[in-house]
């Protein structure tokens, strides 16, 4: 019998210049699946769903029109078993197959799944790099072997000389490595960003096969007017866009918060790398490029902010995740369990930081980092939210979230719940920190400057119930003695003050 392959292609790897396409075989079928074990582990904003689907689907034509032997599976197509296991089973003994390869999931919970499919077939079976990262899964690991702490900056150093991004021989172009201290500026008051590139997308006819079936999606989307990239050509377009128009103020900016603006100088290209529409390779080498081009235009900071995100942060959260998985997702330090309020769901309460944040995370699947870690995520820090639940939100709200960046962010970065693991500090701050870096606090139903009492803001109470709480876990970290030092030094009376105005808010916290 002649040999015959099937190769899976995941939803999240719809990198057009993988080995696997360089030449085209008629003994090598590729398969791609609309599947309801990949819907329903959480509750998906709607954009997400259809964006995926948008983006496989041209994937799949795209193959096509290169001669590729191509089986793609709707999610309403009736021979669709709606698992990995169960549709490939069934292909292999539909059409012979002799062998099944696949590409390495970025999901443990996918990775899991395949492993166990192979070890079920009958038939040869092999897996490939995706080819997208700059690491492998492991490198990470092997760089921080011995060592008790992973801190970011010697990873990200490694990785540009390694890859030699923005060197001089051994040491950084401008004898600096890092320019973080620069890239943190609240927008001027009358400063009016640069308007989002955003795409007009038909894409209600996935949107109407998914409201045929049963399930939950969030948040709100135009069917007709669809704002995300589908296909590479138009993630490469708003790659483009944000170089020419977005880079020169990224840096300075990409801290910044404010109402109703919800692109600002934001790349937004995280979903088109994610699901690898582009690689985070070419990504920094048009950078870099454009900032080589353009030096009078664009100061090197910017371009440094940027890079770091990518070849830094990106690369760093994905080896924390195959190095601590699967014990880091039930990670909570803290041992906080309380619920997620409703208006996470709705965006409806009084703050405006958070009322801001989530209605523009219903609206666009999307939310910068800062509002991510310092409005949501404080907030949810702050309040004792059960890690789980908040993880299902964030996974679930962003289009850009798969699990191997999501959770490393949400547990990590966010939560604290691994105890330190991926920040060496709890990322908390009362209503100064908001309103240092947004417009947010100005015309808000609470008052900034107010701890106690009608109006005080939330965050500045239980700002300091978070401390007074966790003073046992937290007392003897090096960064923040000096807020036990304030705490310890202030009078009773205001101590009780702070704590009974955070319960009374904790207790209504549904109708903050």
């Amino acid at each position: 019998m002649a040999n015959k392959t099937l190769r899976l292609i995941l939803g999240d790897q719809l990198n057009s210049n993988h080995s696997w396409f360089k030449n085209t075989d008629d003994a090598v079928t590729y398969v791609l699946m609309e599947i309801r074990t990949e819907t329903d582990y959480v509750a998906h904003h709607i954009q997400k769903v259809v964006g995926t689907y948008s983006a496989m689907r041209n994937f799949s034509e795209a193959l096509k029109l290169n001669n590729h032997q191509v089986i793609y599976i709707k999610l309403v197509d009736e021979n669709n078993l709606q698992s990995f296991e169960k549709n490939i089973q069934s292909l292999i003994v539909k059409h012979n197959f002799t062998h099944f390869e696949y590409q390495l999931p970025d999901e443990y919970r996918v990775d899991v799944v395949l492993t166990n499919l192979c070890n079920s077939i009958s038939i040869e079976h092999s897996a490939v790099d995706t080819e997208h990262f700059f690491t492998s899964r492991v490198e990470l690991a092997q760089f921080f072997e011995g060592k008790k702490t992973f801190v970011m900056e010697n990873f990200y150093r490694m990785l540009r000389k390694k890859h030699n991004v923005l060197m001089d021989g051994n040491n950084p172009v401008t004898g600096k490595w890092n320019y973080d201290k620069e890239n943190r500026k609240k927008l001027p008051k009358n400063h009016k960003p640069t308007p989002p590139l955003v795409f007009d997308n038909d894409v209600s006819e996935v949107f109407e096969e998914i409201k045929k079936t049963d399930i939950k999606t969030i948040g709100n989307v135009d069917a007709t007017n669809f704002v995300w990239p589908v296909n590479r050509e138009q993630s490469l377009q708003l790659l483009d866009f944000f170089l020419a128009e977005c880079l020169p103020l990224f840096g300075s900016y990409q801290d910044a918060m404010s109402p109703n603006e919800w692109s600002l100088y934001h790349a937004r290209i995280s979903f088109s790398m994610n699901i690898k529409m582009i690689s985070p390779q070419e990504v920094i080498a048009s950078a870099i490029q454009e900032w080589e081009k353009r030096p009078d235009e664009i100061e090197y900071n910017q371009l440094e902010g940027f890079v770091r995100q990518i070849i830094g942060w990106r690369e760093y959260m994905r080896g924390i995740y195959w190095l601590k998985m699967p014990d880091y997702a039930s990670m909570n330090f803290f041992n906080n369990k309380e619920k997620l309020p409703d208006w996470f769901w709705t965006g409806k309460t009084k703050m405006h930081c958070l009322r801001d944040t989530i209605n523009q995370s219903l609206n666009y699947g999307y939310a910068h980092h800062i509002q991510r870690l310092m409005i949501t995520g404080n907030f949810a820090l702050l309040a004792g939210i059960n890690p789980d639940e908040l993880d299902a939100w964030y996974l679930g709200i962003y289009i850009d979230a798969i699990e191997w960046v999501e959770i490393t962010n949400t547990r990590g970065m966010s939560q604290f719940a691994d105890g330190g693991i991926v920040g060496t500090k709890p990322y908390v701050s009362s209503a100064s920190y908001i309103n240092k870096m947004s417009h947010y606090c100005g015309d808000c139903f609470y008052d900034k400057e107010v701890k106690t009492g009608e109006k005080a803001c939330p965050f500045n109470s239980l700002y300091w119930n978070f401390y007074n709480k966790n003073e046992d876990k937290l007392a003897k970290n090096p960064r923040i003695g000096m807020m036990y030092n304030v705490w310890n030094k202030m009078k009773p009376e205001s101590k009780v003050a702070l704590l009974e105005q955070a319960d009374y808010y904790l207790k209504k916290i549904n109708e903050l």
